[in-house]
């Protein structure tokens, strides 16, 4: 857990990070990582998948998974926060930066947010500034390991400072929008931004 060391006592080790403001108001820390998510686990096909970068950009693109790959990659240590009231510190993620992928279709002038795809139709809406810190990015390998499905293998999108259903499993693209559009869950309630520091969990808060 980083900046606790060897600590394994879970009320320990929520209480320091309360003193060390890293607990968001209403949250709980875990020592695991629960398994959360609409719909089924989709199945991989390497040969068959496809990330594909569309709307407001000057070239969309389309990469297979070994040119998703190819790109440089980067790693960050990041506390994951959950709607469901439970966050886990210290997870260390490896994969592409958002600013690095978004780039090879060059944005055009009016575009201020994205609409995350992923599979099953699943979307999730982030304003593009939001995306472009530089610790946002999308992972295939969680704490050393390969990021398995449940968890959102191959690929997810990782929003440290968002709540967890913004950091999108199972990503395959996303779409530049000059306007904001409402994802699967912020269309079912839930808030349109998802900031925890203010427990923006639902719509109207």
């Amino acid at each position: 857990m980083g900046l606790f060391g060897d600590l394994r006592d879970r009320r320990e080790l929520e209480r320091l990070a309360k003193a060390a403001g890293r607990l968001p108001p209403g949250q709980s820390l875990t020592l695991k990582w629960p398994v959360l998510h609409y719909g089924s686990v989709p199945s991989f096909d390497a040969t068959k998948w496809d990330f594909k970068i569309s709307g407001q950009v000057e070239e969309p693109k389309r990469l297979t998974w070994e040119e998703f790959l190819a790109l440089p990659q980067a790693e960050v240590t990041s506390d994951f926060h959950c709607v469901t009231r439970w966050s886990r510190l210290d997870n260390r993620w490896r994969g592409v930066l958002f600013r690095e992928v978004v780039k090879l279709a060059k944005p055009k002038p009016d575009a201020q947010f994205a609409l995350i795809l992923a599979e099953e139709g699943y979307t999730a809406n982030v304003p593009l500034e939001d995306l472009l810190r530089p610790n946002v990015l999308f992972a295939f390998d969680h704490d050393g390991e390969p990021l398995s499905a449940e968890h959102g293998g191959p690929l997810r999108l990782v929003v440290p400072h968002l709540y967890g259903w913004k950091s999108v499993k199972w990503v395959r693209g996303f779409m530049l929008l000059e306007h904001d559009r409402l994802g699967f869950w912020e269309r079912n309630g839930y808030h349109a931004y998802g900031d925890p520091w203010k427990e923006q969990r639902y719509s109207g808060r």
